[in-house]
C-alpha cells in the first residue's frame, strides 16, 4: 500500500514538473503590451481566398460538441481577405467531430487558435486540431495545469514547431477592415481557472459577439468595473449556463440579443435555470447545443441570421 503510493506521489511529481518545463519552452510571454504591427497579406494565412467582388461576410459556428466549447469563426473582409478564428477545441472524444466539422466548412488552415483555459472540456480536442490542419498562431491564459490533457496539448503545439502568446485583457488578436478580434480578460490574476479563461470581443461593422470562456461571476465582475464589457448583439454564455456566470449585471451592461449556451448532458445542472430565467426576463433569445445542434450565425452589412444544424 506504502509502495503504491509513494510510486503515484512520484508519477504525479513528474507530471507536475514535465508541464511546467513544457509550458517554459513554448510561451512567449511579455510584461506589456507591445503595439500590434501592420497587418501583412502574409499575416492572414491560407484558409482561402474568395471571388472578388463578395460582400463582407462572418460566420460563427458554435459547435455541438457534447459538454464542453469549441466556436469557429471564418471572416471574409472587404479586400476580399479571408482568415480563421477557433475559439477552443471541445473535449477529446468529440475530436473527430470539430476536425470533420472544419474540413465540411472549407477550413484549410486554423489562422488563430485560442484555448480559453486548460480544462479537458476545453482543449481535449487540441493534439487533432494541431495535427490535422496547419496553425498559424495559439493563444491561452498564462496558466499551467497538471492533467495529461494538458501536457498532450503542449507537446502537440512545440511538435508543431509553434509558441503560445499570451491571451490577457488588451491583447488584440487581429484588427482589420470591418473586424476586430480582442481579448477582454482575464483582467487579473486568480486562482480559479475559470475566472482565468481568456475572454475574446469580436467585432464585426457594428455587431459585437462576446466569447465568455468559463469566466464566472468573479471575473465578469472584475472587466465591468474596468468597463471593458460593450453592448452585445451575441454572447457565448460563459461556463456553459453554470450558476455561478452571467450574472444580472453582467446581461444589463452586455445587453445581448442572442445568447449561445455551449452544453451536453451533464451531472453539474448546466445550464442553471437561474441563468436561463435571468436571460428570459431580458428579452434575451437563447440557443442550446444540447437542444439545437450546432448554432450558426451569419453576419452580412447590418443583417445577422441564425439557423441550427
Amino acid at each position: 500500500m506504502t509502495k503504491r503510493r509513494l510510486i503515484s506521489k512520484a508519477a504525479r511529481t513528474a507530471l507536475v514538473l514535465l508541464v511546467v518545463l513544457l509550458a517554459a519552452s513554448i510561451f512567449s510571454f511579455s510584461c506589456t503590451l507591445a503595439p500590434s504591427p501592420p497587418a501583412r497579406p502574409g499575416d492572414w494565412g491560407d484558409s482561402g481566398k474568395p471571388p472578388a467582388g463578395k460582400q463582407p461576410e462572418l460566420k460563427a459556428f458554435f459547435i455541438d460538441v457534447g459538454q464542453g466549447d469549441s466556436c469557429l469563426i471564418i471572416a471574409r473582409t472587404g479586400d476580399d481577405r479571408e482568415f480563421t478564428l477557433l475559439v477552443d477545441a471541445g473535449p477529446g472524444g468529440a475530436a473527430d467531430e470539430v476536425v470533420d466539422f472544419l474540413k465540411e466548412v472549407g477550413v484549410r488552415k486554423i489562422d488563430h487558435l485560442v484555448f480559453t483555459h486548460p480544462h479537458e472540456d476545453h482543449i481535449g480536442g487540441g493534439k487533432a486540431l494541431l495535427e490535422a490542419f496547419e496553425v498559424g498562431k495559439v493563444y491561452m491564459p498564462r496558466t499551467t495545469h497538471t492533467t495529461e490533457a494538458y501536457e498532450e496539448l503542449l507537446l502537440a503545439i512545440r511538435s508543431k514547431g509553434l509558441t503560445v502568446t499570451e491571451a490577457r485583457a488588451g491583447k488584440v488578436i487581429l484588427e482589420a477592415k470591418e473586424f476586430k478580434a480582442e481579448f477582454l480578460g482575464p483582467a487579473k490574476s486568480y486562482e480559479d481557472l475559470n475566472d482565468r479563461s481568456a475572454v475574446i470581443c469580436v467585432t464585426f461593422g457594428e455587431r459585437v459577439l462576446l466569447f465568455m470562456g468559463d469566466a464566472e461571476a468573479q471575473a465578469e465582475d472584475d472587466m465591468l468595473q474596468a468597463g471593458l464589457i460593450p453592448d452585445a448583439d451575441v454572447l457565448k454564455v460563459g461556463h456553459h449556463g453554470s450558476s455561478s456566470s452571467t450574472t444580472g449585471e453582467f446581461i444589463r451592461v452586455s445587453r445581448p440579443s442572442i445568447a449561445v449556451i455551449s452544453v451536453g448532458p451533464n451531472p453539474y445542472g448546466h445550464p442553471s435555470k437561474t441563468v436561463l430565467d435571468r436571460l428570459e426576463r431580458a428579452g434575451v433569445r437563447v440557443y442550446r447545443t444540447d437542444l439545437h445542434g450546432t448554432v450558426e450565425i451569419v453576419i452580412r452589412g447590418d443583417r445577422l441570421d441564425v439557423s441550427t444544424r
